[in-house]
């Protein structure tokens, strides 16, 4: 085991899309716009604005094109303004904004994968073969999830194994990054770090990043125990937005907010401004209609009932 925190951390911000996507609420375009807005000026960098799925299912999503072409115009050239596509339907209404990169997603569950996508695991990954051509042809990045990774709400306990295996194949398709995702928030850091040792030793630490939804409130130990082993790529979403809406039971992601918060207790650099960043959890959370679930903000009310230590004068660690 590494146990050796990286100097440096990437947050890949998923809020406009999987923390939105889940949001009873609907937000108008403006909001959305304001959002990723805020995000870019408290520092981030990786941002995911955007699904370009069918939004009969997902109606959340249903602006995400002018979304991006609203946002385009302001980012800059380490800016990294990404969407998710399901097929080459998807992707070909991606080709045409100004989007960065791109993000595609398999389940390392098959019934999951029928109720997401409508396709077993192995079908999903013929169809991604055929974006990775287009993809290919147009230098477009992508970016890979794996959903289920830890558990799943139809089929219980995933074998490592087959994360593992998944994991490889998009990784040979051509994914420059893999997330693995605790889509139900059922993961623990034993399983974490069992989880971490194979991927590892299978693929390497560079392409693994980790996406923890935190249902039973052990996101933040488990991103710790990945932190140790060397993951320097972590999701999370502003806010503690969203869910899975093809996942019983799946709540908030880990907020944004507290992952910071960790990060500056473990004295690792990330370049976020926390206070910018609770400031647009606290304004999308306010046109949400619902309260910032992030625990930073109830460790500022009572700090002794916080996990971690807040310093909110170090907010560029």
């Amino acid at each position: 085991m590494l146990n050796k925190y990286p100097k440096n951390v990437k947050i890949i911000e998923v809020g406009p899309r999987d923390g939105l996507q889940n949001e009873p609420s609907l937000v108008s375009l403006i909001d959305k716009k304001n959002l990723v807005k805020n995000l870019i000026n408290s520092g981030l960098k990786d941002i995911e604005v955007g699904s370009f799925v069918s939004p009969k299912w997902v109606p959340q999503m249903a602006e995400s094109a002018e979304l991006i072409n609203a946002i385009s115009p302001t980012k800059q050239d380490d800016l990294n303004l990404s969407a998710l596509v399901p097929n080459i339907k998807g992707l070909e209404s991606a080709i045409n904004t100004n989007i960065n990169s791109i993000a595609i997603f398999a389940s390392s569950s098959e019934t999951f994968s029928q109720k997401n996508i409508n396709c077993s695991i192995d079908e999903s990954l013929e169809r991604f073969s055929e974006v990775f051509k287009r993809t290919s042809a147009s230098n477009l990045p992508v970016r890979g999830y794996i959903s289920c990774a830890f558990g799943c709400p139809y089929e219980g306990d995933i074998d490592h194994q087959r994360v593992i295996e998944l994991t490889t194949k998009l990784l040979e398709l051509g994914c420059y990054e893999v997330s693995i995702a605790d889509t139900i928030g059922c993961g623990n850091p034993s399983e974490t770090d069992s989880l971490l040792h194979g991927l590892i030793a299978a693929v390497g630490r560079e392409t693994i990043a980790m996406h923890f939804h935190d249902t039973h409130g052990r996101a933040l130990e488990n991103i710790e125990i990945a932190l140790s082993k060397g993951i320097s790529s972590i999701d999370s979403a502003v806010a503690g937005l969203g869910g899975c809406p093809y996942a019983p039971g799946a709540s908030g992601n880990v907020a944004t907010e507290d992952v910071v918060n960790l990060l500056n207790d473990l004295n690792i650099k990330h370049g976020i401004d926390l206070q910018k960043l609770i400031a647009s959890g606290n304004e999308i959370s306010q046109a949400l209609g619902r309260r910032n679930s992030a625990r930073v903000l109830q460790q500022k009310e009572a700090p002794s009932q916080g996990l971690f230590p807040i310093d909110f004068d170090n907010n560029d660690a």
